[in-house]
């Protein structure tokens, strides 16, 4: 028996929160990555507030709609900021070792499989939303790299790359909201496929 709730068009959308947590926090990590400013307090804050709990509780309505991309996507996420957070906290509280850089290479390599496939199932979406998730794939992928090999230029590069992924997470969601705002396609996010 499959459920499925009558009375999810009642819902507001969830994907404008979910959006901003995940763009906002990534527009932040790299413009540290990008070589700007180091990691602060700031940065693990937004990990774990708006880039973790933030798209947490998105996905979680993303599921009260029925829409499994969503609650896939917001709460995977959620969890990988959480988890970079408490990767980075736990070696400078004593708890565990710092993971090193070749490992830390797989980690973001299993993210950006995981995103990759991700980007599969946005085909059918707007062109705002793949450009999203293919840039977030992209993201993934150069990181692992510069862990891989060390590169600081590899590490710039993604860190600009990063920025303009989160910019573009950004621009989606508040096309979202302001289009159903204004009841109009002010922000165009292209149609989908």
């Amino acid at each position: 028996m499959v459920y499925k709730m009558t009375q999810a068009s009642n819902y507001a959308n969830p994907g404008p929160l979910g959006l901003m947590g995940f763009g906002m926090t990534t527009v932040l990590l790299n413009i540290h990555n990008a070589g700007f400013f180091p990691i602060s307090a700031m940065i693990l804050a937004m990990g774990l507030c708006y880039g973790g709990a933030a798209q947490i509780i998105a996905g979680i309505l993303e599921y009260k709609k029925g829409n499994t991309f969503g609650l896939t996507a917001f709460i995977s996420y959620g969890f990988f900021w959480i988890s970079l957070v408490v990767l980075l906290i736990l070696p400078k509280l004593g708890l565990a070792d710092p993971t090193p850089s070749g490992f830390m290479a797989w980690y973001l390599i299993m993210w950006g499989i995981f995103t990759g496939f991700m980007y599969i199932g946005t085909l059918r979406a707007n062109k705002a939303l793949q450009f999203v998730f293919a840039s977030l794939t992209l993201l993934f992928f150069l990181l692992a790299a510069k862990d891989l090999t060390g590169s600081k230029l590899l590490g710039t590069i993604a860190g600009f790359e990063g920025i303009i992924c989160g910019l573009s997470a950004i621009y989606l969601a508040m096309a979202e909201v302001i289009n159903e705002q204004h009841d109009s396609n002010i922000l165009p996010i292209g149609k989908p496929a």
